[in-house]
């Protein structure tokens, strides 16, 4: 039964973090325009999806990761990371591609002032240089595994989850309006980060071993991150910019 559960758990996340891609992606096609909207968050979007699924298909496929992750957690003889994990992972990269794109390629209203900024180019920059240095340790004769290597993708997209939603809150601070950004994207993005936290709780407790938490930081960090930051723009939008 508690299998059941954290089944339903998690393909009820990936259902709702999956969905909440879609209003943000169909509102900007529906206005013609991606005003409102910072740049920032969708471009280092990208790049944080990319780790997330390198890392959840390494944790799935890799002998060598699960053996590296199995002799590292004794108590839990493979990765608290599940199918619906790699399916979200990849369907959001997907998504997140396409709603980049429209600031290119679609022919949407924008304003001159909508770019990358330098602070997070300078972080999206740093961030691929410490995957290339992981990887090099990986191959070189250093004490790095490759278990390492997924653990620096991971701590990536962690980074890009805390730095991402900076500039959309302070942009909606400065206007002083949440206009041309999707509520209904916060409101299924909360419920899923809910949703992932407690099938991770769930999975974690079948193993008899707590350390599948500490195992899976992606996954642990990921969804306090999200209900954070949600919380925050459900305030600005139906409290402080009404």
């Amino acid at each position: 039964l508690a299998l059941l559960i954290s089944r339903l758990l998690g393909w009820s996340y990936f259902l709702c973090w999956s969905i909440s891609f879609y209003p943000q992606l169909l509102a900007n096609h529906q206005r013609q325009s991606v005003t409102g909207l910072a740049v920032d968050f969708f471009t280092v979007n990208v790049l944080g999806y990319i780790c997330y699924t390198l890392s959840s298909f390494l944790f799935l496929f890799s002998p060598t990761v699960r053996d590296e992750y199995a002799r590292r957690h004794p108590g839990a003889e493979e990765p608290t990371v599940r199918w619906n994990d790699l399916a979200f992972a990849a369907h959001a990269l997907l998504i997140s591609s396409i709603t980049l794109s429209q600031f290119y390629f679609w022919g949407y209203k924008r304003h001159a002032s909508q770019h990358m900024s330098r602070t997070m180019s300078a972080i999206a920059m740093g961030c691929v240089a410490a995957i290339t240095i992981a990887v090099l340790l990986a191959l070189g004769n250093s004490n790095w595994e490759w278990i390492d290597v997924v653990y620096t993708l991971q701590y990536v997209k962690l980074l890009i989850s805390i730095v991402k939603y900076i500039p959309q809150a302070y942009l909606n601070y400065r206007r002083k309006a949440t206009t041309g950004w999707s509520i209904h994207n916060i409101l299924l993005d909360i419920s899923g980060g809910a949703l992932s936290l407690g099938q991770l709780v769930l999975d974690s407790s079948l193993q008899s071993d707590w350390s599948g938490l500490t195992g899976n930081p992606i996954k642990f960090f990921l969804g306090q991150i999200t209900i954070i930051f949600d919380i925050l723009f459900i305030i600005q939008h139906y409290i402080l910019y009404r």
